[in-house]
């Protein structure tokens, strides 16, 4: 078994891992988004103009402070709204304007592909056309991948210009963002080299990204657990016209590791999986109506049948690769009726069968 590899499949879940919510400076971040993501949105704009365009956004101009929080919601507003009014999906960072529906396209571009893997390379070759002042590489090598960005052209002349701090902030958020959509989960980034000094708002890379953020590196290189690039796209067309409500400013508000209600539904389900509880039942669990914690959890970008999923397939592995236990066992401990529906499912989410994993990966 690879080093860490149940760690990663942890973490690769949508929600929070355990070392996120003992954090005892957790709290303040839930749901907010630091200034300074803020103003590199507005970065590149005169003064007056960013202040109009929060006030036209419904925000106060203290969002510029540094010790502000915005909320996530008023956040997706002003990228909306930055957006719309500039006529820029790029906020004007870079040579050319990104045309607005680029995001869209991109998106569409993508949803038909067989693999992860093959939708980023898509959106790479996609980016190069549009965004030309970056580019965009996937690499594989032995069990890691990763997503290289690099200025073709600098974008300023000092490196830590909030202006080329935020591009490269945006661009990895906005591919991260769709690989876990098209792979119906969150997908963990093990590390992240930054090509520019740390930034005073990096404490909020641990909810945007990842926990093991580095800076000064010469490019970007975003390293991922290569598996993940064999992951099927489980996105349709169907879901794509849902995607694209409140696009593209609603890519900030998902897959982080703040959201409070998807992790609780993660943590009910994990100590209740055989006994399949069922969405009414787990609602009552957490003493909300079906309707509330669908409508909550559809605003924090997940589901339940998606979190369930997740965690199905985190026990999953961790039974096939640390245990003896056998496949029909394990399915009924995860709330499987019959073993038959537990195979198919775990072919659809690693494309091999149970048994295959467990020769490949078991260290019990």
């Amino acid at each position: 078994m690879a080093r860490g590899a149940s760690d990663r499949v942890k973490s690769a879940s949508m929600e929070a891992p355990p070392w996120y919510a003992a954090r005892s400076d957790a709290t303040p971040h839930r749901a907010t988004v630091a200034a300074g993501f803020v103003r590199g949105m507005l970065s590149s704009l005169p003064a007056a103009r960013a202040r109009a365009m929060l006030r036209e956004a419904g925000l106060e101009a203290s969002a510029l402070d540094p010790s502000h929080r915005t909320p996530i919601t008023g956040y997706a507003n002003l990228y909306n709204h930055v957006v719309t009014a500039l006529g820029d999906e790029g906020f004007a960072l870079f040579s050319a304007p990104v045309p607005r529906g680029s995001f869209e396209f991109l998106c569409r571009g993508v949803v038909g592909a067989s693999s992860l893997g093959q939708a980023l390379e898509r959106a790479a070759r996609f980016l190069a056309l549009v965004l030309p002042d970056l580019r965009v590489r996937i690499e594989r090598e032995a069990r890691a991948a990763r997503i290289l960005i690099s200025e073709r052209r600098r974008l300023r002349a000092r490196a830590g210009d909030p202006r080329r701090v935020f591009a490269f902030e945006w661009l990895l958020r906005m591919l991260h963002g769709v690989a876990c959509w098209l792979a119906g989960r969150g997908i963990a980034l093990e590390s992240v080299d930054f090509p520019y000094p740390r930034p005073r708002h990096a404490a909020d890379y641990a909810l945007v990204y990842t926990e093991h953020s580095r800076f000064g590196a010469p490019a970007l290189v975003a390293t991922l657990d290569a598996a993940v690039l064999d992951l099927p796209v489980r996105r349709d067309e169907a879901d794509l016209t849902a995607f694209l409500e409140g696009a593209p400013g609603k890519i900030a508000m998902l897959y982080r590791r703040d959201r409070e209600i998807a992790r609780a539904v993660r943590e009910a389900l994990a100590g209740a999986l055989s006994e399949s509880p069922g969405f009414p039942g787990l609602a009552r669990r957490l003493h909300l109506s079906p309707r509330t914690l669908h409508r909550r959890l559809a605003e924090e970008g997940t589901s339940y049948r998606a979190i369930k999923e997740a965690v199905r397939r985190e026990r999953a592995l961790q039974k096939l690769e640390k245990t003896r236990e056998s496949v029909a066992s394990i399915a009924t401990g995860l709330g499987y009726s019959e073993p038959s529906a537990f195979f198919r499912a775990f072919v659809g989410w690693t494309g091999v069968a149970p048994k295959v994993w467990r020769k490949r990966h078991n260290s019990a």
